[in-house]
């Protein structure tokens, strides 16, 4: 688990994807995307590129028709597109259908309904979790789904929701027993768009480009055998996707850091003041060596959640930590790229701009850099008392 160099196969999956994405990504990644989404046409072309590279429904089980790639094999995938910004601020599609965790667990007629069409691209799905009041802090939600006989009926709001207007069901976590919060009193709940009392309220323009949706429910009514396992275990399914998404921030993170990076060495050989080159000066050799070590220091941290993962391991701290000094690192990164660049940086000619507006909204979204250090802290805590 603590080997220091990628096996062989996974080097070869490396570089074969980082071609791609130097030759066919990089050049028109100003041009792929329009209002925050991918263009149909770059789409289709991005897609067939991921099957040619069998990367086709990587994060699909091979039971269900995937690739099936291991955690450390996507963490390879995502850090490799994160090197440009071809594509959008979040979910893409350009690997397959977006399919959490939590679909995996339907069986019988809810599997059939939900997952297999969502997994042939006949339906899309969004993820309701995060409120006006609870986004770091689920446990608090208001969201509440009360048993009525052999329904549930739910009222609440959830605000900046990916995909919501483009959904045709949601994966909804509600309370069902407030006081219990994120310890036994969440549950999931699929719940169709069209359902009565449904409603999208607002759709926020953030600066990233995405714009995520506002939801209502009004009096809700959703069948029991909608709920996804038991009654109170919503948020440990939620959880055991959100891990494997920490690294996925994690990795994306790498990718960001390591473009940043190779931006700001290639510019500060290029440009000259005072005659001599940006290269020459200590103070932005400094600069840049900071980036490298820091990017070193990511790239074991990610790997090691990674694997610790994949291996059914207990590692939510490692995933804490990872997603925490990752996301911290690669902001760093582009913001000295930036000013290695000056002026020419604040321009939408180049792409350091968006990806300096994205990567910081990933140290406040699925988990903002504060909480990830009060958990880190609470370990810390506890394991040194």
């Amino acid at each position: 688990m603590m080997s220091f160099s990628l096996p062989e196969e996974l080097q070869m999956l490396r570089d074969n994807l980082r071609r791609y994405v130097d030759t066919q990504m990089i050049p028109h990644e100003m041009e792929t995307l329009v209002d925050g989404e991918l263009k149909p046409e770059w789409r289709e072309k991005f897609q067939n590129g991921m099957k040619q590279l069998g990367l086709w429904m990587m994060d699909t089980p091979e039971e269900f028709g995937g690739a099936g790639l291991t955690l450390l094999q996507k963490s390879i995938v995502w850090q490799e597109l994160g090197r440009t910004i071809a594509l959008p601020a979040r979910e893409d599609g350009i690997t397959g259908p977006v399919v959490r965790h939590i679909l995996f667990q339907l069986e019988g007629e809810m599997r059939e309904k939900y997952l297999m069409p969502t997994l042939r691209g006949e339906k899309r799905a969004c993820f309701a979790q995060t409120e006006p009041d609870a986004g770091s802090d689920p446990g608090g939600m208001r969201t509440t789904a009360v048993r009525d006989g052999d329904h549930y009926v739910i009222n609440g709001t959830k605000r900046f929701i990916t995909g919501a207007g483009k959904s045709d069901f949601m994966q909804l976590m509600a309370a069902t027993d407030r006081a219990k919060g994120s310890r036994g009193g969440i549950s999931c709940f699929i719940v169709d768009m069209n359902t009565p009392g449904v409603k999208l309220t607002a759709q926020y323009q953030t600066m990233m480009g995405d714009k995520p949706w506002e939801i209502v429910l009004d009096n809700v009514r959703v069948p029991a055998s909608h709920r996804v396992g038991e009654e109170g275990k919503g948020f440990g399914l939620a959880q055991k996707w959100l891990g494997a998404g920490r690294v996925k921030h994690g990795s994306r993170a790498l990718g960001v850091a390591e473009r940043a990076l190779e931006m700001a060495v290639k510019y500060a050989h290029q440009r000259s003041t005072f005659g001599r080159p940006l290269a020459d000066r200590q103070g932005i050799q400094w600069q840049l060596a900071d980036i490298w070590m820091d990017l070193d220091k990511a790239t074991m941290l990610v790997r090691r959640a990674a694997a610790m993962i994949e291996e059914g391991q207990e590692a939510r701290v490692e995933a804490y930590h990872c997603k925490y000094f990752a996301d911290e690192m690669a902001f760093a990164a582009v913001d000295r790229c930036m000013q290695v660049h000056g002026g020419i940086a604040l321009t939408t000619d180049l792409p350091i701009e968006r990806m300096w507006r994205q990567q910081r909204s990933y140290r406040i979204t699925e988990g903002a850099s504060e909480v990830m250090r009060t958990v880190i802290a609470r370990h810390v805590m506890k394991a040194y008392a």
